[in-house]
Parts: structure tokens; sequence; C-alpha cells
């Protein structure tokens, strides 16, 4: 018999086990391996398991950029047997070597000293602002409409360039939660045959400051107090408010903070900016100034604020648990990268507004959003470590045809991302981390150094050289050709003058575009903006910070500043002078539309004798529409003739986008043992977590169905079955076409009237 051959069946069964898992009609995102854990510890051996058909390894490069041999999945640990990381096989992992069953641990033993060795250096030190993040790998498809401003070849008709996004918050730590009121980082590492372009932007298009010398002020204002390290990723507290009250150009980021934009519903669902402005060359030479924009395929939507501070709790992981799940499940995430283009003048000013003032934004009615390329992402990572938290971003990674401007928050960002990775990754050699490596040919002339993987040849990594045949050469600044031109710096005219530590009068307006965004705002969003600043300044202790801030919001709006001061229970204070007249601009407000179900949450309310036909014709309509239905059941298992994939002890209203009410569900065996079925009035006729989800989601503005049944439960929950953005009637698939139609525009605020101000 072929010794081989019960590695073969063991392999064999991993695979079969793993095409089962993913073809269950039952199977939802979320599964921890690529097949189903067996009950007993296995004996025998067989190769590792693949990954799951959701991830994906960075592309197999050398360090120098030239393709490899082999797949992806050559970089996972290999064979069936425990090794030491030179590859000798171990036949114990579980006891050290000693002198006799009770004797000390001997000082020879080397797998002892291995092991924790490498444990004791498994981490490497956090980014200093965008510690937490999760990230995907994608693909961005050129449409050709960029050529007349810029000859990079990734925008070019049908091109397919990789990708690696990583989304973040800024102020917590690794550890901190998700749903924090934060910016965010959209992060994009283009793979483009001509070299790796970094795209580091956020999901807000301004920044705090203007002139990066103030990047450790603002980050250091915002992190936790450093005596007691606390709050933990949020800015409701004194010295944030401290800062940005007496830093007023800070304003305008401030407010859009303050916003819905703070507390983004999903990664998916975040409009992602460049901040600065570039500098685009053609085929021709001619420049053109542009700001790219990424535009979610699902609309840009928000969590409430009380469902970000639940979700705080019952779940931190919640965003990076959405982005993987929606990939799993196949609903890929899609952005169109589009740009604002602008003529390269010596002013660098475009209708009255300094396109180098990075706390400054265009609006689109000025100059709209031109599409140029889509972005889908299609895989998860398939190592954390090795991919999400090793990708290294720099705003100096570009590609001929994008440059960047003197922007002084662009210029100063230049110096700090390379030399924050020498700090987190030990060396000037991170670019040849599998997952920066450049998919183009290497030849730097750069040598040694820590973690060096290139073998280098050649005797003269210096030029000009004879020894090496005067290799390598100068590539041509002549830009018509793509296989041949190098990256050339655009000949921008820098102005004549002194050395000085200034600022351009230009930037001295802080208060005409925050007025403008709060004027561009419906009227709930702004409730949303004046219940944010009243719950931060709420939480400072200096009632001086509090004032001061109020004075700067007396200079964006007189009911924004009162009606903040009336819950703070100070007087709001008048403004210095007339107030900045400006024309609100429709684009920055984030409702007033609808967008496509796919990857929205569903969650289906079951009792343990509902009609399976019910839930199967609820789940196939809610699958059609792109979404994923998420049965709700008394106890996991099976419950209605399908696998309930949440419980009502298990889930809460915050991990849905509707609700769907099938029967009226009466108190499960475990009600009486978690607290949220404490609940005054006696016994009740439903479970009183099937209650508390229905009303938490109708106080979210949440669209709630119900058929059959479910619509007692509308009853006792208070809910009317003909409020607004609640469907009702026994046919279940109409009842889910006019469900999903209902919440193509996210959430259904006029459920609650005229909203404040």
């Amino acid at each position: 018999m072929d010794p081989s051959t019960p590695v073969k069946k063991a392999a064999q069964l991993v695979e079969d086990a793993a095409e089962a898992l993913t073809s269950s009609p039952d199977t939802v995102p979320g599964v921890p391996a690529s097949a189903p854990a067996p009950l007993e510890e296995p004996t025998t051996p067989h190769p590792p398991a693949p990954p799951k058909p959701d991830q994906r390894a960075p592309e197999l490069r050398t360090a120098t950029g030239a393709e490899a041999t082999g797949k992806p999945g050559d970089r996972h640990q290999q064979g069936s047997y425990l090794t030491t990381s030179t590859g000798v096989r171990l036949h114990d992992t579980d006891h050290s070597l000693k002198a006799g069953r009770r004797g000390p641990t001997l000082l020879q033993d080397h797998h002892l000293r291995e092991k924790l060795m490498h444990f004791d250096h498994e981490r490497i030190p956090e980014r200093v602002v965008h510690a937490r993040g999760a990230a995907a790998h994608g693909h961005i498809e050129g449409y050709g409409t960029a050529a007349s401003i810029c000859h990079a070849s990734v925008f070019d008709e049908g091109r397919t360039t990789p990708v690696f996004v990583r989304f973040s918050t800024v102020l917590g730590s690794r550890g901190s939660a998700d749903t924090v009121r934060d910016t965010r980082g959209f992060a994009t590492k283009f793979y483009t045959d001509e070299g790796i372009w970094d795209l580091v932007g956020n999901n807000i298009p301004v920044f705090f400051i203007q002139d990066g010398i103030k990047f450790p002020d603002v980050i250091h204002a915002g992190k936790p107090h450093p005596d007691r390290e606390i709050p933990q990723a949020q800015s409701a507290h004194d010295s944030f408010w401290d800062f940005v009250s007496l830093h007023t150009e800070a304003q305008h980021h401030t407010i859009w903070n303050m916003s819905d934009r703070g507390v983004p519903r999903s990664y998916r669902m975040m409009e992602g900016f460049g901040v600065h402005t570039f500098r685009c060359t053609n085929a021709e030479g001619g420049t053109s100034l542009v700001k790219f924009h990424w535009k979610p395929k699902l609309g840009v939507h928000s969590l409430t604020w009380e469902e970000a501070q639940m979700l705080g709790g019952i779940d931190p992981d919640f965003h990076r648990r959405d982005l993987a799940d929606a990939i799993e499940a196949g609903s890929y995430p899609e952005w169109e990268l589009g740009v604002q283009v602008f003529p390269d003048t010596p002013e660098q000013m475009f209708e009255g507004i300094d396109l180098l003032d990075s706390t400054k934004l265009v609006p689109e009615e000025l100059a709209p959003v031109q599409p140029i390329g889509r972005l889908v992402l299609d895989a998860n990572p398939t190592n954390f470590f090795a991919e999400t938290e090793q990708v290294a971003f720099h705003t100096g990674h570009l590609v001929p045809g994008i440059d960047g401007t003197d922007d002084p928050l662009l210029q100063a960002r230049n110096f700090s991302y390379l030399d924050t990775q020498l700090s987190r990754l030990g060396g000037p050699n991170f670019n040849q981390l599998p997952i920066n490596r450049t998919h183009t040919p290497v030849n730097d002339m750069l040598r040694d150094g820590f973690h060096q993987h290139a073998v280098h040849a050649g005797a003269a990594p210096y030029r000009p050289n004879s020894l090496d045949g005067g290799c390598p050469f100068s590539a041509t600044t002549d830009q018509s050709d793509p296989a041949t031109r190098a990256f050339v710096e655009a000949a921008a005219t820098v102005a004549e003058g002194a050395k000085v530590r200034a600022q351009p009068a230009s930037y001295d307006d802080h208060f005409s575009q925050v007025r403008q965004f709060w004027l561009s705002l419906t009227p709930v969003e702004r409730e949303h903006v004046v219940r944010a600043y009243t719950f931060e300044l709420g939480k400072c202790y200096e009632e001086a910070i509090k004032v001061r801030q109020l004075r700067s919001l007396a200079q964006v709006d007189a009911t924004l500043c009162a009606e903040v001061a009336a819950g703070l229970g100070l007087p709001a204070p008048e403004a210095p002078g007339p107030l900045p007249d400006v024309d609100p601009s429709p684009a920055l407000s984030q409702l007033g539309g609808t967008w496509p179900l796919e990857g929205r949450m569903v969650g289906i309310v079951v009792a343990t004798d509902t009609d399976p036909g019910l839930v199967t014709a609820v789940q196939e309509a809610v699958r059609a529409e792109g979404a994923l239905p998420l049965v709700v059941g008394p106890h996991g298992g099976q419950v209605a003739g399908t696998t309930a994939q949440r419980t009502f002890a298990t889930t809460r209203s915050v991990e849905f986008d509707t609700v769907v009410l099938l029967d009226a569900p009466s108190p499960a065996a475990d009600a009486p043992h978690d607290e949220k079925t404490s609940v005054p009035g006696g016994p009740a006729a439903v479970d009183p977590r099937v209650l508390l989800l229905v009303q938490e989601a109708y106080r979210h503005a949440k669209v709630i169905a119900a058929v059959g049944n479910g619509t007692a439960v509308l009853d006792l929950a208070g809910v009317a079955p003909e409020g607004v953005g609640v469907v009702v009637g026994t046919d279940p698939a109409e009842v889910c076409t006019r469900m999903s139609a209902a919440a193509r525009g996210h959430r259904v605020w006029e459920r609650f009237g005229a909203v404040g101000v």
C-alpha cells in the first residue's frame, strides 16, 4: 500500500467537507475554518486545510517584483507534521525537556527555546494612528475616461489592477471598538504595472489641520489622556475639545465628525476621499489638479448614535465582521473612483477655494465628480497579521502621471509615512514583505538592512558603473511610451519668496465651509449633529472649554449654537460678526437617495412551529434582492424546518437592517434566565426579547415587516401596523417586495415627522 494513501484520503476528506460547508443553503458567513471540526481529535496525518473560498493571499512575487512559480497558497504552512522553524520534525510540543519527570527543565531544550522566543516577539508596534483596521483584496477596472487628464496606466480602459484596501479608525488602539465616533481611514494600495500607487484617504474630505507640523498636536489632543489612558478611541473628552476650540481651522473636520459620517453603518457604505489635491499629467504633458473620490455602490449610510453605543458592547468588531461576512457571502463591496478636475493655474485656486488647503473642499455642484474606475473587493485576507497588520502605505508611493502638490499637510505626510515603517516593521526593507511587494521589476541599488529578502547579484550597486555593464540604466523622460517611461515630477513653477513660517491669507477662513456643511444637511441630520456636540461637550469637565467651543458654533449657525448650549445648560454666545453667506451643497447630505440591498442583513423571526414553507419563501425573496436572510429562533439548531443562525438570546436589533416577523413566538425555555426578559407587567405572551428587538428597530427608523401571525408582535410592541416603514400582509413575496422598496432609502426617518432644527 502506498504510505501516502491515508494522507491523500484525509486531504480529500478536508476538501469534500469544505465543499459541503460552502454549498449548504443554511451556511451563513462567519464559519471559522474551511472544513467542519470533528468531535474527536484527529489522528490521521494530512496537509493543512486550505484557506476558505472567500480568502486570498498576496500574489506570489519575489522580493524584487518578479512573478514566482506556484500559487499564492504556497506561502502557507506546508507538510503534515509538526516541525521546528527549520523543518525538523517534532514528536512532542506539550512537554519541555526535564531531568526526570519532576526535575528541572534543561537548558538544552532547543524546541522550548525557539517556541518561547518566537512567541515573546510575535507583536510589533501598532500604528500610532489607524491602529484598528480591517482589509480586503480586490481589483479596480479602469474606464478609460481619465486619459485627457492622466496617463497612468491604471486608468486605461478595461485594465484590471489588483488592489488591497485597509479601512480603520484613527484614534483608538488595536483593541478598541469599531463603532466609536471617529474619522475612518480608507487606504488603497494599487499593484499597477508601473509600480505601487498608494491612495491614503479618509471617509471625510477635509482634515483637522492645514500644515503637517500640527499633526502630532491634533493626535496628542485626540488620544486618551496620558495619565489614565482614557477615554479610548473617542473624542468626547477635554483635551480634544481644548485643541479644536483654540485651533479653529479644525472646526470643519469636527462638524463632519459630529455628523452621521462619524458613525458609519459599514465600511461598505462609506464614501472615501483622497483629501489632498494632486497633480496629474496626460500623455501630451498637460497638467491638471485633481481630488480623488470613492463613491460606494450601496450609498452612504450611518448608524444611529444609540446603535453605535450598543454595538460597542454587543459587538465591538461589528465593522470588520460586516466587511468579511459580506465578501464571504458574495456581496462584494463596490465603489466608483472619480475625480474632481481643476485647471492647474499658478494660484492653485478654484472658485475662490484654495486647493492646497486640506481643511477645505470643493462642492460637487462647482466641480462634478467624474467617474474613472470601478473598485470591487472580492476576497478576505488569509492572515490578518501578514496582510492587514503589515501592509505599509505611503503618500509618496506615486506612479507616472500622478504627482503631489505643495499642500503642506501632504508634504509632511511624505516624510512621516516612511519614517513610521522603520519602527513598526523593523527596518528599511518593509516593501519586500509579501503584502507590500510590487508587481513590477525592482532594480533599486538599495542593499542589506534588516529583513533583506532579496539575494542581490552583481558587483556595482551604484551609478555610473562599468563593472555591471552600466546596469541599472535610467529610463526615459519621454512619457509617450508606457514600456520605458519613468516617473517624472511635474514641472510646476515654485514662487520666489523669503523663507517664512507662515501661511497664505486664503487659509484664514475657518468657518465659511463649516456653515455650508451645516446648511447642506437635512433636518434629521442637523438634529444628529446637535446631539453629537451636546453629548461630546457634555463629557468635558472644564466649563471654559465648552464655552470656547460654543463661541465657534456661534460663527457657524445661531440655531446650532443655541440648541447645543441649551443641552449643556449654558448661555448661547453671539457671533462676533455677520455669518458667512454661502450656498448649500446637496451632495454633502447622505440622505435622499435609494440604493441596492446587496449584503444587507435581514432578521427573520420564527417560532418552533412556524410553517417551513413560509420561512423558505421569505428566505428566497430576501436572497433575490442580494440581501442575507438570518433566521432568528427561540433556540439554535433546527427550527421551523431550517437552521437558526441567531437566537433570541444571542442577537439584538443592531445586527439587522430590516426585521421580518413570521410568527409571535411564546417565551423560550431560556427566557427566565436572560436579563433582557426582565420587563414589567408580568408574564408575556411573546418572548420579551422579540418585543425588544422590534421596539429597538422601530426607534432606529428601520423597516419592519410582518406576515400572518407576526402582526401580533406589532400590537404587543406598541407598533402601529399602518405606521411609516411598517409592512404587513399575508403574501410573503408581496410583503418582501414592499419591504425591500422601503429599505432602499436606508432608514425611514419620516416615521418621526418633522425633526428639530
